[in-house]
């Protein structure tokens, strides 16, 4: 078993049953070992959108990475996404962060995800759930990144 950590995200519709909705349909190919808070967050690149509702979980799958991107892209389109340009408003996303340590740079997937470093919205959660997570190619862990960023996107524990 392999463990991965995914961030959920989403701005349209039931936002919240959104979210409970894809860790159902995750837990057909994941083992599903711990969740964070929701957070409330302001939209990142296109701001004239509603705002989001974020949570990072971690997982065990014996999925291999390339099986795991398909199997989340399938939820997603399951769901209702549909794929309109990068930054808009969504039901649904639903991004790998970590797999094992593993780093992977194809034109199709990219692990550790190469943004993370600059959203507080997964970096919130992601530090609620596994501070002392080490980034495989920073050699940082993730509070510390956390720590040392600038400039994010306001986070705000959702009240829902």
């Amino acid at each position: 078993m392999c463990r991965v950590y995914l961030s959920l995200g989403s701005n349209l519709g039931q936002r919240a049953k959104n979210l409970a909705q894809a860790l159902c349909m995750l837990e057909d190919e994941l083992r599903i070992v711990q969740v964070s808070s929701i957070y409330e967050t302001e939209p990142v690149g296109v701001r004239e959108q509603p705002w989001f509702l974020n949570l990072v979980c971690a997982g065990e799958t014996e999925l291999s990475p390339q099986e795991l991107l398909a199997f989340i892209q399938g939820i997603e389109g399951k769901m209702g996404r549909v794929r309109e340009g990068r930054f808009g408003p969504r039901l649904i996303d639903i991004d790998i962060l970590f797999y094992d340590d593993l780093v992977i740079r194809t034109p199709s997937l990219e692990i550790p995800h190469p943004r993370l470093t600059e959203r507080a919205f997964v970096l919130v959660p992601l530090v609620e759930i596994a501070p002392d997570l080490l980034h495989p190619v920073l050699k940082l862990t993730v509070r510390e990144i956390l720590e040392k960023a600038e400039g994010l996107e306001e986070v705000r524990p959702y009240q829902g």
